[in-house]
């Protein structure tokens, strides 16, 4: 018997393995609550489609949920079957290319602060993110997830590794919010004649702005490095080191123009995926013509408003949007063909959040992030 056998007590021996056994059923206990959750979230909009919203108003909750369990899943599969084959394998394909090329971009990212981050791991902390997302609120909130991991991956840099999922997503966003507001300009004519998208678009400015304003103050060292009293107000709040190291981390980011401009551009490439993802299932639904110029115009503005912590994943939103702005004003397309647009779009993430869940439960937990040397640390 070697050393290490008497330095193990036998009762932790057999206590590991049990501990392991648990937490994996616990995870997929959580998976399996998710997969539900958000099928009964695509099956009641299934339903509610087939009774007529406002018969689904006044219908008692139990029989929402029978309709749902009974006709929402052969209402859904109909869906799914509305799209040719061949279109909708390759919305799946763009999908996969828009949250790989995504990962790119956040390893970037975190290059700034000299941590780099191996593909695999990056992939499975992506995806179990994107999984979270399904059922958080917003279509962001799988960041917090990410954000926790990032994390647990490093012992010397955890606030720097946090701030490059912030620092990711709010770039993004804003490219996301400039590439929107971009593609207002051919389109004036319609939202100028379409009250809904009318108000749409002036909600995307309005973010836009405070986006700039956001990112502006972040990267140039906000307002505290010009009023004494506001660093003074921080100094004396609770955990004022951790803020001051946050706004230090971001303000590194203005000192690396050449990385910034990096970043917006493969923003901006992963932007045209998002349109042409829409376009693609446009494309393979029947009797449905969807001009190019309008969605691009259509999926930045509804993808901005869904990041919005308004419903969980923007379930609800995403698809009153899409049926509202493409059966509203000038627009007169097939409110029907409308929905199907919207629910094929979100089924390449859910398909995409499903493997995310199987990372969830087989991910390596022990992987650390790494000082870059070619960057150096801070």
């Amino acid at each position: 018997m070697s050393p290490d056998d008497h330095s193990v007590p036998p009762q932790a021996k057999l206590g590991k393995p049990k501990r392991s056994w648990l937490g994996w059923a616990a995870r997929l206990m959580l998976c399996m609550s998710i997969l539900a959750w958000i099928l009964h979230a695509i099956f009641s909009f299934e339903a509610m489609r087939l009774a007529g919203e406002d018969t689904w108003q006044t219908m008692p909750r139990a029989d929402r949920w029978n309709l749902a369990w009974t006709a929402g899943p052969r209402s859904l599969f109909a869906t799914i079957a509305a799209i040719h084959p061949g279109a909708f394998a390759l919305s799946l394909f763009v999908m996969g290319c828009i949250l790989l090329i995504g990962v790119a971009r956040w390893r970037m990212v975190l290059r700034v602060h000299g941590l780099h981050l191996g593909w695999r791991r990056s992939i499975e902390i992506s995806l179990v993110a994107h999984f979270f997302n399904s059922f958080l609120l917003g279509s962001a909130g799988g960041d917090v997830i990410r954000a926790l991991y990032a994390a647990r991956e490093t012992h010397h840099k955890k606030t720097e590794a946090v701030i490059t999922v912030f620092m990711d997503r709010i770039l993004g966003l804003w490219s996301l919010l400039l590439f929107g507001c971009f593609l207002m300009l051919p389109n004036l004519g319609l939202i100028q004649s379409h009250p809904l998208l009318k108000l749409c678009c002036a909600v995307v400015a309005t973010m836009t702005l405070a986006a700039t304003l956001l990112l502006t103050l972040a990267l140039k060292g906000g307002l505290g490095s010009r009023f004494r009293y506001l660093r003074e107000l921080v100094s004396r709040l609770p955990n004022a080191a951790s803020i001051e190291r946050s706004l230090r981390a971001c303000r590194r980011f203005g000192r690396e123009p050449g990385t910034l401009l990096k970043v917006m551009g493969i923003s901006m490439v992963l932007n045209l995926l998002c349109v042409v993802h829409v376009q693609v299932i446009a494309n393979g639904l029947p009797r449905f013509v969807l001009d190019p110029q309008l969605t691009a115009l259509l999926v930045p503005v509804i993808t901005a408003i869904i990041a919005l912590p308004i419903t969980l994943n923007g379930i609800g939103m995403r698809e009153l949007l899409f049926v509202k702005l493409l059966h509203g004003g000038p627009l007169t397309m097939d409110p029907h063909s409308a929905m199907t647009l919207s629910l094929l779009a979100y089924g390449g993430s859910l398909f995409w959040s499903l493997v995310g869940g199987v990372m969830y439960l087989t991910a390596r937990r022990t992987l650390r992030l790494e000082p870059d040397m070619n960057q150096g640390t801070q």
